[in-house]
């Protein structure tokens, strides 16, 4: 399969009922508020658009995983917009709204040094999803996003984050539009052994 990136809108409750299997919304019913059952439904409607056979479940470390499928997914959601990454290899993927106040909780995940990095308002954003995305990627458990990952670089203008655990993630913007409304969303990803790079693999359009 190639290396495909699908950033979409979550669609209605109604309308995702007719895109999932009845085991789905059963494992949904127990999800709360009604905002997280509709991501979750989301992005597997996006893996079953794609695989309409596939079998999801979770990793020992609580990753989903298609089991029927030599390939690896990555999910990631915020409020309103979900993003799934397939991929042969294995891949990780983060977005948050730009909006989102990142400076309250920036002692806790970026180092003073880090934090020096660049004046740029992208770059806690740019940390903050760098360092999740490295999370996921990573397959483990109870890693410290500020003690145990490092960011060493930021450069806005070329897009990307050095990381002292897995070196050449690239982040950057992407801004989508759809439904008569802009959202600015910050993404970070991984794919291809880890290195990523923006228009080398498919990008589905925001509905």
């Amino acid at each position: 399969m190639d290396n495909i990136l699908c950033i979409e809108k979550v669609l209605s409750w109604e309308r995702l009922l007719r895109l999932v299997p009845e085991r789905d919304l059963r494992l949904a019913a127990a999800l709360k508020p009604a905002s997280r059952r509709e991501e979750f439904l989301m992005w597997r409607s996006i893996v079953y658009r794609r695989l309409p056979d596939a079998e999801i479940a979770y990793n020992a470390v609580g990753a989903p995983v298609v089991c029927n499928y030599p390939l690896h997914i990555g999910v990631s959601h915020c409020p309103g917009y979900v993003a799934v990454c397939f991929s042969d290899r294995p891949c990780a993927v983060d977005i948050e709204p730009l909006a989102r106040d990142f400076g309250r909780a920036a002692v806790r995940f970026a180092s003073a040094e880090e934090r020096q990095l660049s004046d740029s308002p992208l770059l806690l954003p740019a940390l903050w999803c760098a360092k999740e995305t490295l999370y996921k990627y990573s397959g483990r458990r109870n890693l410290d996003l500020l003690r145990d990952l490092r960011i060493e670089r930021f450069d806005p203008d070329e897009g990307r984050d050095d990381g002292s655990y897995l070196r050449g993630i690239r982040i950057g913007n992407r801004t989508s539009e759809g439904g008569g409304a802009s959202c600015s969303l910050y993404l970070g990803v991984i794919m291809l052994a880890g290195v990523i790079r923006f228009g080398t693999f498919g990008v589905s359009v925001v509905l």
